[in-house]
């Protein structure tokens, strides 16, 4: 991580782990820059590497090990360039649901909410300047490639930026617990036309001024003293409600 700061955007990588989502990564439209693979991965994925000019590094399980720090138990690694992030505006054009990620920091949470966007209907995520990176590795795993399936973008600066989703004629509907907030059942009785669901961080949740700027806070009812779910299991819920 700390070479990914000193390195982007110019060199930006991303690493992508698994047959299975390089191949999405590959079907996104992203370009590789190498590929670490155990002898048994290698026919299959020989022919997708073929259109690159790059090098395909095969190796033992011990001594990929020995590179990498853990188990490569799902066989192959590729490095993979970056695609440049889309402006906030042409992003958000024409969904209809999008859902924003608030310091969100947990890179399992991230995974997760993308993989409940990809599957329940939103358009697109827009996620803050301190959000955890959607590419990172074990995001990208835990969303099963899903993050490179779901149009997302990094907003500038936030809450500022909350006024550029609602000129695009975003509802902004806060997911919070906060006095005076709407059952969710009840807002999706009558859900606007193009919503944007903003989701806060796992200790915290949502800042006082991302609450400030909703158009409308928005609860999950509660039972058994319980307060609120996990930030991923409350996107999913929410997703599915306003599908």
């Amino acid at each position: 991580m700390e070479l990914r700061r000193t390195l982007e955007p110019a060199g930006g990588l991303y690493i992508a782990e698994s047959g299975k989502v390089i191949r999405r990564a590959l079907a996104a439209g992203h370009v590789p820059r190498s590929v670490l693979v155990q002898p048994q991965w290698l026919d299959s994925l020989r022919p997708l590497m073929e259109p690159f000019d790059i090098p395909v590094y095969v190796g033992e399980p011990a001594l990929l090990e020995s590179l990498t720090g853990y188990n490569l138990h799902r066989g192959a690694l590729a490095a993979m360039h970056r695609p440049a992030l889309r402006p906030v505006d042409e992003l958000i054009s024409d969904a209809r649901r999008i859902v924003i990620l608030e310091n969100i920091v947990d890179h399992t949470n991230v995974g997760a909410i993308f993989r409940s966007v990809a599957g329940l209907g939103a358009d697109a995520v827009l996620v803050t300047p301190r959000c955890a990176d959607p590419l990172y590795r074990r995001s990208v795993r835990v969303s099963m490639g899903s993050v490179l399936q779901v149009p997302w973008t990094r907003l500038p600066d936030w809450p500022h930026a909350a006024a550029v989703v609602k000129s695009a004629g975003f509802h902004l509907a806060a997911l919070a617990l906060a006095p005076g907030a709407v059952d969710l059942g009840a807002f999706a009785a009558d859900v606007p036309e193009r919503v944007a669901i903003v989701l806060g961080s796992e200790g915290d949740g949502l800042s006082r001024e991302a609450i400030a700027a909703a158009d409308t806070v928005v609860t999950i009812p509660m039972g058994h003293g319980v307060d609120s779910l996990n930030v991923a299991a409350a996107s999913a819920v929410a997703l599915w409600a306003l599908r």
